[in-house]
């Protein structure tokens, strides 16, 4: 992808270090990204269960942002930098409302191409599209998509984790899933 000249990939870190989780969503604000992928490798206490697993965010989460995004200070972050007076609070609200929806669907658009390109590469786990409230995709104007590569509570999972032709195989379907979700975004705008 980055040889092409395409897309421009930004890592949040190049080591084991942690970075917060809003620290990560800034980050991807500050380099105006069109696309955060939050990459992660799970465990569990039932060492059966493996496989790869591709998450959105949650209607249920959604809703309990809703209410910080309202808040003044975010709301200029939130449509793209658009600087409301005070008295259009219920504008801001309906644009608030609307690039949340419109990242939303192109969350679960994406989450649906990933799926499909990992599938050709590595095991999914059973319906491996899921929604939950991660924080780390509460950004509501980049779509957002959290994926667990594996278990590394799985042996089978964990030997696949640690093999860099596997780690390469899968990166390549994560980059095509890329290549050809902005392909499909770019043909619909232009229509």
């Amino acid at each position: 992808m980055t040889a092409t000249g395409q897309i421009e990939v930004q890592m949040t870190r190049t080591d084991d270090s942690f970075v917060g989780l809003n620290d990560r969503v800034r980050f991807a604000h500050e380099h105006e990204a069109d696309l955060f992928i939050s990459i992660h490798a799970d465990a569990t206490p039932e060492d059966f269960v493996r496989g790869a697993t591709v998450y959105t965010l949650s209607e249920k989460a959604s809703d309990r942002e809703a209410a910080a995004l309202a808040a003044k200070e975010n709301a200029s972050d939130v449509i793209a930098g658009l600087d409301l007076p005070e008295e259009r609070d219920g504008v801001s609200n309906i644009l608030i409302d609307l690039a949340r929806r419109e990242t939303r669907n192109f969350s679960m658009v994406f989450a649906r191409e990933l799926v499909s390109g990992l599938s050709t590469s590595t095991k999914m786990i059973r319906n491996p599209h899921r929604s939950a409230g991660f924080r780390v995709l509460r950004a509501q104007d980049i779509p957002s998509v959290l994926v667990e590569l594996g278990y590394l509570s799985n042996e089978q999972d964990e030997q696949l984790l640690s093999s860099p032709e596997w780690r390469a195989r899968v990166a390549e379907s994560v980059a095509a899933s890329v290549s050809r979700f902005f392909s499909r975004r770019l043909a619909s705008a232009s229509r």
